[in-house]
């Protein structure tokens, strides 16, 4: 199979970061003041250098571009978050110095991009992981401009639609080799996801981001009153959104700019981007061009993102094109 060697990687790194997140987020007091991020800060870190040591053993030739580097934890007055970093590294038997654990995120600083790289998400959906509710691992590989190996590490999304199972989920897809799901803790063979065929507009369900500043639900909204939709929009943070429409629980996701400026980043979509393709859905930008990871950190030759099951999607361009411009 090709890429075998770099899907079992990413998987296993994905996977002992969703722990080293899963056991900080359940340690966040009930009574956290609203302004204190540091729990997401240090989950964050822990989980890229989860992520790039094990990435920098098996490819070190790959350059990573993800969101953090180490220079904010490096300062003086953040020793006590460095410390706890390395505590929760500890936690999951990843022993280190300091300045180890410095290295391995500085990994994912890289600014040069090369023919073959990885974007990194350590932790997308901040808020969400901080009111403890849906976040996501979210690491790709992209080749020549093409997403050829992406995986989403969501460990408080129930293995079963609708069920309360704590073994979270771990969604990944090989380009040309469609999308699995698998428990993202504990071992479970990988099983199929697939798209709705949903084309009946009454039946269609709508995600969007729980935070308006991400997304337009004014404009959402609209659209879905233009579409026919009467059922109320599935809200949660993440790349969850593209794994819940992978596998049937949603058929469409907007992701309307709120700025007319404003481009989103390619770690935030490349690891959804190809889990939904390969499920059999499409993913474009409100425009209906495909999204381009060969601009840098950015998607600046995109405007926004549109995901459907494939069966709706013109006709979600249209009304966009409607309401939008």
């Amino acid at each position: 199979m090709q890429y075998a060697q770099e899907l079992s990687i990413a998987v296993a790194a994905v996977r002992r970061a969703a722990e080293v997140c899963r056991n900080v987020q359940r340690a966040i007091p009930t009574a956290m003041e609203k302004q204190d991020k540091s729990p997401v800060t240090i989950a964050d870190f822990a989980s890229q250098a989860v992520i790039c040591r094990a990435l920098g053993e098996a490819f070190p030739n790959d350059p990573i571009i993800g969101e953090e580097d180490s220079a904010e934890l490096r300062l003086p007055e953040n020793k006590l978050s460095l410390d706890r970093v390395q505590s929760e590294l500890s936690r999951i038997g990843l022993n280190a110095s300091s300045e180890e654990i410095c290295g391995w995120i500085d990994r994912g600083g890289a600014s040069s991009f090369g023919p073959r790289f990885w974007t990194l998400d350590p932790i997308d959906g901040t808020k969400g992981f901080l009111r403890g509710e849906q976040y996501a691992v979210s690491l790709a590989l992209i080749v020549n401009g093409q997403i050829e190996v992406a995986i989403l590490g969501c460990p408080n999304l129930p293995l079963e639609p609708g069920g309360t199972s704590d073994a979270g989920t771990l969604f990944f897809a090989v380009r040309g080799q469609g999308a699995s799901v698998q428990p993202c803790f504990g071992e479970s063979a990988a099983k199929p996801v697939r798209v709705t065929s949903t084309s009946s507009w009454a039946d269609v369900r709508l995600c969007e981001s729980v935070e308006s500043g991400h997304s337009a639900h004014d404009r959402s909204a609209m659209i879905s009153a233009s579409l026919g939709i009467v059922k109320q929009p599935v809200r949660l943070d993440s790349q969850a959104k593209y794994a819940v429409v992978a596998r049937g629980e949603g058929d469409v996701y907007l992701r309307l700019p709120t700025k007319k400026d404003y481009r989103e980043k390619i770690w935030d979509h490349a690891g959804g981007v190809l889990v939904v393709e390969e499920a059999g859905g499409t993913v474009t930008d409100i425009d209906g061009k495909p999204l381009e990871f060969t601009h840098g950190r950015e998607l600046s030759a995109n405007r926004g993102v549109v995901v459907t099951n494939g069966h709706l999607h013109n006709d979600v361009l249209r009304a966009i094109r409607e309401h939008v411009g």
